[in-house]
């Protein structure tokens, strides 16, 4: 609730169109929150949030492109006028930039076009986002990372992470870095800030190969946006417990 201006909890979910995104606003709409869809495609968005509301959920529509500073200051002030507010932010968008990706062969251009939505879009969002959260009673940010960007278990004997995806991986090892970033200079504040991983769920950015629903990918998102006020802060998490960094 920000200020008392709403009886709800206000989220906003980035990439919520489809798969793990659209399966973490539908979770948390389904505790009554009212949930900010981001998304930059219009029918899609239109249509996921068609689809909230038939199931009950107090959805609106943010046309979002997190590579976009107008964009991104627009869908700020969209949620401040329409739900007076902000709550929790989930930064789920992100792309794999397509494969094969190994160091040796990736096309630059392919890393930066990751790192600009997976890692500087996060930023974008969040600076943008920051001013309604600090005026929340119970602010907290989750950023969707992956077990791929730890550099505990990349160099961990005996762990076999699978193909490396140079430019992704790389995106979330520096999306795990600036999140500590975000926890250390907001540390004064009540914003509890946190990593999540979706573990390896079937969805479009891998040819829907992953073992696990997006429903089973939303749950550690869902966990860490609802965190009590004395809940954890600084942390990476996954649906096992603790993610080493």
């Amino acid at each position: 609730m920000i200020n008392g201006m709403s009886e709800r909890t206000i989220a906003l979910v980035t990439g919520a169109n489809k798969g793990i995104g659209y399966e973490i606003a539908a979770g948390l709409g389904a505790l009554g929150w009212r949930i900010g869809v981001g998304a930059r495609d219009r029918q899609r968005r239109e249509a996921a949030v068609e689809k909230l509301r038939a199931a009950g959920t107090d959805a609106f529509g943010v046309p979002l492109d997190v590579e976009d500073d107008a964009s991104v200051a627009a869908a700020a002030e969209l949620i401040a006028d329409y739900a007076g507010g902000l709550d929790v932010l989930v930064n789920n968008a992100a792309i794999t930039g397509g494969m094969p990706q190994t160091p040796t062969t990736v096309d630059p251009a392919t890393v930066r076009v990751v790192v600009e939505t997976n890692v500087i879009g996060v930023i974008r969002v969040t600076n943008a986002m920051l001013p309604m959260l600090r005026g929340s009673a119970s602010p907290r940010i989750v950023n969707m990372s992956s077990s791929v960007g730890s550099l505990a278990l990349q160099t961990a004997p005996g762990i076999d992470m699978g193909p490396v995806p140079a430019a992704y991986l790389a995106s979330k090892t520096f999306l795990n870095a600036v999140t500590i970033q975000y926890v250390k200079e907001l540390s004064d504040t009540n914003i509890l800030i946190n990593s999540g991983c979706p573990g390896f769920t079937a969805t479009d950015l891998n040819g829907f190969r992953g073992v696990r629903t997006p429903e089973q990918g939303a749950a550690i998102a869902i966990h860490l946006a609802t965190l009590p006020d004395d809940g954890p802060t600084g942390g990476f998490f996954d649906d096992a417990g603790t993610v080493p960094w």
